[in-house]
């Protein structure tokens, strides 16, 4: 089994399970910008926008540089690889159980069901 850190993927899943991180980083998908601009379509205030980029930073999800007064940030996609990595152990695990409830499914017969799809 491949070995995580598990405070550095209790920060990463931390940063994904609020929504308003997880926009932040779609819109950084698209490539750098300032604070200011992801916080454009928000409905909250600069400050918030800038606490939950702190926690991304902190996640290692996003990379801030400083110019002036102006704050730029960019993603870091490599921790979602690791998590991606982590949750792929279990890929195995939920791969094996639908198969078998397709397997189990298609072993029914189907003449359990009438014409309208109820139960006999």
């Amino acid at each position: 089994m491949v070995e995580f850190n598990e405070m550095h993927l209790d920060r990463v899943f931390h940063a994904l399970a609020d929504p308003t991180r997880r926009r932040l980083l779609e819109r950084l998908a698209a490539g750098e910008c300032k604070v200011g601009e992801l916080a454009e379509p928000f409905d909250i205030s600069l400050a918030a926008v800038s606490k939950h980029v702190r926690v991304l930073e902190q996640a290692g999800l996003v990379e801030r540089r400083v110019e002036g007064r102006a704050h730029y940030c960019r993603l870091q996609p490599q921790p979602l690889a690791a998590a991606e990595q982590w949750l792929s152990v279990y890929e195995g695990f939920w791969s094996q159980r639908l198969n078998a409830l397709e397997a189990a499914l298609k072993a029914e017969p189907h003449d359990k069901l009438s014409d309208e799809g109820e139960l006999k």
